[in-house]
């Protein structure tokens, strides 16, 4: 079946584009507000008084966290917005998906590709797979010790997949959209968080120009970097225009 349902009276979809990218801002603005005039506790209490609109985007994070990570999304969702906007792109940043961590950035070319957006930092460490046990480590400069990395980013961008296929309606989609999209899950490490230099060859795979670290557990996710974003979306996307 590839109808698409008519959506209840109150229907709302996820913000996305430019719309979205405003709302951060203010929960960005707000965020850093509450942090310099109440602290922690003002972060946790204080947003339910305030418009919904900041609600979804500030407080879908930890409050240590959440304006850096409103900041990142920020500056790279609308990067991809800007530089794809005239391909018909939907950009939605901080989508809620149940019992697990928000999808940082949901990229929709539709009918076309789908790329699912996992952006994550440890700061000035190293990122390691463990191919044997299909884990990824956190590489701890101090003395060189490796910690698994919880939860497994490479699982939840595979729980996303599974998700959107469940809860296609939320975006006016097709079952055919939802199902049979070529869809690619990239974890986009923000510096000065990096991928070790030392994995197999075999690892890695050609995208356009590109070449990208590619690892598999429940699927497969590609591993770039923020600068090599939009490059990796564009040749992506040349992929199935």
């Amino acid at each position: 079946m590839t109808t698409l349902k008519d959506p209840p009276t109150n229907f709302q979809p996820p913000l996305y584009n430019q719309a979205a990218f405003d709302k951060i801002r203010e929960a960005i603005d707000y965020q850093s507000t509450l942090a310099l005039t109440a602290g922690g506790l003002a972060m946790g209490t204080g947003g339910m008084f305030h418009p919904v609109g900041w609600l979804i985007f500030g407080l879908a994070y930890k409050p240590l966290v959440v304006t850096q990570k409103l900041a990142r999304l920020e500056r790279i969702g609308t990067s991809i917005f800007r530089e794809f906007e005239k391909e018909g792109v939907q950009v939605y940043p901080t989508v809620p998906v149940e019992n697990n961590n928000p999808i940082d950035l949901f990229v929709r070319f539709p009918q076309t590709t789908h790329l699912f957006i996992s952006i994550r930092s440890k700061g000035d460490r190293e990122i390691v797979y463990n191919e044997a046990r299909e884990v990824l480590q956190v590489k701890r400069k101090d003395n060189n010790g490796l910690k698994i990395w919880k939860p497994c980013p490479l699982v939840e961008l595979a729980d996303y997949e599974k998700w959107l296929t469940k809860n296609r309606d939320k975006f006016l989609m097709t079952s055919r959209e939802a199902q049979k999209t070529p869809t690619a899950k990239v974890l986009l490490l923000c510096p000065p968080t990096k991928a070790s230099a030392n994995h197999k060859e075999h690892l890695y795979t050609e995208i356009g120009d590109m070449r990208v670290l590619v690892l598999r557990r429940k699927g497969s996710a590609f591993v770039i970097t923020e600068s090599e974003v939009n490059n990796f979306v564009r040749a992506w996307l040349s992929k199935y225009k």
